[in-house]
């Protein structure tokens, strides 16, 4: 049977919430959006209502999102073989076309007519619209794969300012105009930084930095820049977790005040870590 909930307790829940809307309203806040959250569908429903409640309270919202498992199903399609190198994606001439076909096409789009259904204002743009996010070849083995060595973040600011919420897709150009497949973590880290958000939420397959990777109670709910250095030297942080600990301490580095790392799969994680005493996931500070 269904647990109802009273008028008294959902009073009870905005009231906590006050203190955090009146924190947050003004303020700019980065999703980093991806990985598992967004393929099953009723976890990408709520994800969506979580943003456009955030907009609705006066948050400025951001939204930066990849798109890994739709690349590698239309790769699929076509009989080409997704082919990783340090967990970066090799991508060729016809890979970039295919993660610009879905990331800039299929993907965001996807996201903001959801976010306009919910209520939202939102626009699309991807790091190539308005040379947002300039980058030169990181690697040579890796093909159309860029490193960021600039954010023109003017666009985001200017859609920000008129209201929307901008919907950001990971993709690059270099100053011929080519494109370049982007790590979306570092994308956001650096979008973050430009924007000097108050937050930047990274929303990921895991609940966050564990002491033991095995046990969730292990969960490490705060950590300075320093911190997270000596845990990776201890090898707590090891494996896929090391670029994402890098990415949060980039952002804290280029002016975001809080980073966190949280599990995307848990339904209304956002609002849990915006919006109430318990918050979710780990926090990168500068400490």
């Amino acid at each position: 049977m269904e647990e109802r909930i009273s008028n008294s307790q959902r009073a009870e829940v905005l009231t906590e919430a006050l203190p955090y809307i009146r924190r947050y309203n003004g303020k700019t806040v980065v999703i980093k959006y991806g990985g598992n959250a967004m393929i099953n569908d009723q976890l990408k429903q709520q994800v969506m209502e979580d943003i456009v409640l955030l907009w609705l309270i006066g948050i400025r919202v951001v939204l930066v999102h990849g798109g890994g498992p739709e690349i590698n199903e239309l790769m699929n399609r076509l009989g080409k073989k997704p082919v990783f190198v340090d967990g970066l994606r090799v991508t060729d001439k016809e890979t970039v076309d295919i993660v610009q076909m879905v990331l800039a096409g299929k993907v965001n789009k996807t996201l903001v007519g959801l976010l306009e259904t919910k209520g939202g204002k939102a626009i699309g743009l991807s790091g190539m619209d308005g040379r947002l996010i300039e980058c030169v070849p990181k690697d040579e083995r890796l093909g159309y794969v860029g490193d960021i060595v600039k954010i023109n973040i003017e666009p985001v600011e200017d859609l920000l300012s008129k209201g929307y919420i901008p919907v950001i897709s990971t993709l690059g150009c270099d100053r011929a105009g080519s494109a370049y497949n982007i790590n979306g973590d570092t994308a956001a880290a650096h979008i973050a930084g430009a924007l000097k958000a108050e937050r930047l939420i990274m929303m990921t397959d895991v609940a966050g930095v564990l002491m033991d990777k095995d046990d969730p109670a292990t969960l490490v709910p705060q950590l300075t820049v320093s911190q997270a250095q000596d845990l990776k030297a201890q090898n707590v942080i090891s494996g896929g977790m090391i670029p994402k600990v890098d990415c949060c301490v980039d952002a804290i580095r280029a002016g975001v005040k809080h980073v966190v790392m949280m599990d995307g799969r848990v339904p209304h994680s956002i609002l849990m870590e915006l919006l109430t005493d318990e918050g979710a996931g780990t926090m990168v500070t500068q400490g």
